[in-house]
């Protein structure tokens, strides 16, 4: 699975493509890389041409420019598919990449032909709060990225870990979280270990998250703008019962927000990560859901 490296003006992004047939665009969620995507190479291949970048920040792709929303993320693809001369593709989007993938059909609904999320994020956002003394949530947003660095739970401890590139904590930290169901095979922990460690921009994608809204209502980081109206393509949104990441109603609100262009596949006994959990199910319905 070796990678290659496009130019995107100030950035240069390492992708992998593999396959043939029409173009499926692959776009990863925060701790990861395009080689988190090895299960759907596996079984996808035959039937579709799949591209799945590092984003900007992660993996083996530049970090030169910092950013603060979602919506940057989805202009870098933007450019992406530009300069790869691709007009238009499927897009699929895991956990954050899910986001990415709503910001995108948004802003360039002539580029996604069908978007497949895969236990994406809300479109309301995933809220990052202020903490008491006993480590509690207090309701209250950070007034900057900088402050929020500074979270004592949820983001501070994460940093000497990308630092000092443990693996053994990143990989407990996983295995705790995303992986409640069914462990990975030792061989997919050492390749997507590593790829997860690569990660700069920790702080820079949890703002962009907690700030993230699409919706046309009042956040707890600002008001919405509204632009999820604006996906026109059919979608479909995976839930699984066990994800400690993103809750079900997450998933909820944006098959709700889009109504009759949005489908909701629930998967039992499955958590963050359909790809280790169910990957023949979750291949075959991608599979159902873009050649239907």
């Amino acid at each position: 699975m070796e990678k290659q490296h496009i130019n995107i003006g100030k950035e240069t992004l390492a992708y992998l493509d593999r396959g043939r047939g029409e173009a499926v665009l692959l776009l990863h969620g925060n701790m990861s890389s395009s080689l988190h995507f090895t299960p759907l190479f596996e079984r996808l291949a035959a039937g579709f041409r799949l591209i799945a970048p590092d984003l900007r920040g992660f993996g083996d792709s530049t970090y030169h420019e910092p950013f603060d929303s979602l919506g940057e993320l989805a202009e870098d693809v933007n450019l992406f598919m530009e300069v790869l001369d691709l007009p238009a593709a499927y897009v699929v989007g895991w956990s954050t990449g899910g986001g990415i993938a709503l910001e995108l059909a948004a802003r360039h609904p002539e580029k996604v032909k069908k978007l497949f999320a895969i236990e994406g994020a809300g479109h309301k956002g995933y809220p990052i709060f202020q903490k008491d003394a006993a480590f509690q949530s207090t309701g209250r947003p950070y007034e900057s990225k900088e402050a929020m660095a500074q979270d004592p739970l949820q983001v501070a401890p994460m940093l000497p870990i990308f630092a000092t590139k443990n693996a053994a904590a990143m990989d407990a930290i996983w295995k705790a979280s995303i992986y409640p169901v069914h462990q990975p095979a030792p061989e997919q922990s050492a390749l997507w270990i590593p790829e997860t460690l690569k990660q700069r921009c920790l702080v820079d994608l949890d703002w962009a998250l907690a700030s993230f809204n699409m919706s046309p209502e009042e956040g707890p980081y600002g008001p919405g703008d509204g632009s999820i109206q604006k996906v026109a393509c059919p979608c479909a949104f995976t839930s699984g019962d066990k994800d400690m990441v993103v809750p079900p109603y997450m998933v909820q609100e944006n098959a709700a927000a889009l109504g009759d262009k949005a489908r909701l596949i629930a998967y039992e006994n499955c958590g963050h990560s359909p790809l280790v959990d169910c990957p023949d199910r979750l291949a075959e319905d991608i599979y159902s859901f873009f050649k239907e």
